[in-house]
């Protein structure tokens, strides 16, 4: 499935940042911070794709946060938490210029947010193929 796929290819590069370099490289670090902005935006429309798939009212339309709460409600997401604090940090890391708020989404990407987009993608793998197989 194409928006899984590039859901995929975008947290494998997010994967491989060298957050050591980020550091000191300010350009770098906005390039980091960029890369996980596009692989937010891939993660909840390949959730809203495979919920689709597996015929579930809401999927159809809807915002990441509704998406990503439908999500969590059918069992696709598993930490609510961290993907609202996701959205939250999606929607105002354009306007972060304060090298401490750099620091901390930098934190965030590599502690919290790079695991969670992990699991999400382990899962929808997992309900892809069931409906694949089933």
């Amino acid at each position: 499935m194409k928006k899984l796929d590039n859901f995929s290819n975008c947290l494998d590069v997010l994967k491989n940042a060298d957050f050591e370099f980020a550091n000191n490289n300010e350009i770098y670090r906005t390039g980091v911070i960029g890369q996980f902005n596009l692989t937010f935006e891939l993660a909840w429309k390949a959730l809203q794709a495979v919920l689709r798939i597996h015929g579930a009212e809401g999927a159809g339309t809807g915002s990441p946060r509704e998406i990503l709460q439908l999500g969590y409600k059918l069992g696709f997401v598993n930490d609510s938490a961290v993907w609202l604090l996701m959205l939250k940090k999606r929607n105002t890391a354009a306007h972060i210029y304060n090298e401490e708020e750099i620091d901390e989404m930098l934190l965030l990407i590599r502690d919290s947010f790079i695991p969670a987009f992990t699991a999400l993608e382990k899962t929808l793998k997992s309900k892809l193929d069931a409906v694949e197989l089933g």
